[in-house]
């Protein structure tokens, strides 16, 4: 909730502020300074409308990854913004901005549902199987859409989940 609170806090100033000219502190594909759009781009959103529309998802799978997996949640959400945001950097249109969490979310869903596969007990089945009924539509948005989505940080969010669950789990960090 406070990670969802700051979100909220930085649109605000980038708004009132900046006219939201800080969303050019995203990622830029391959271009050398777009590579701290990475670190930035989840914090940084194209207005209220998009943030609204991530901060649900965000606060809902962030919170079940914490619950279940305190000791590593800040593994998996630095693993799921790296790899999210190093593929879109990588294979994003030239002269394009990405920003939000929305890889994030990606990434999330994507532990939640490959962790129950490792961990194989009944309360991470279920916890997939609720996860997969609530939002296993958002898999759509990793097919290319045009307009200004990011399909690329949606796909890259999702492979990061699944790199993330494979990570935590052979390392023996399940909770």
């Amino acid at each position: 909730m406070i990670f969802i609170a700051l979100l909220w806090v930085i649109e605000v100033i980038d708004r009132l502020f900046f006219g939201g000219s800080l969303d050019y502190l995203g990622i830029r594909p391959r271009q050398l300074i777009g590579l701290r759009g990475i670190l930035f781009a989840p914090f940084l959103h194209g207005g209220f409308n998009h943030l609204l529309a991530n901060s649900g998802p965000l606060l809902v799978l962030g919170l079940l990854v914490l619950l279940r997996h305190k000791r590593s949640f800040l593994l998996i959400s630095i693993l799921i913004i790296l790899i999210s945001g190093l593929g879109t950097w990588l294979i994003g249109p030239s002269q394009s901005v990405h920003i939000g969490a929305s890889g994030l979310i990606f990434g999330y869903f994507a532990f939640i549902v490959v962790n129950s596969w490792y961990e194989r007990s009944f309360p991470a089945v279920v916890l997939a199987a609720f996860v997969i009924l609530l939002y296993g539509s958002i898999i759509w948005g990793v097919l290319p859409a045009g307009g200004n989505v990011s399909w690329q940080g949606h796909m890259f969010g999702l492979i990061g989940g699944v790199v993330a669950a494979y990570y935590v789990n052979l390392n023996g960090q399940v909770h």
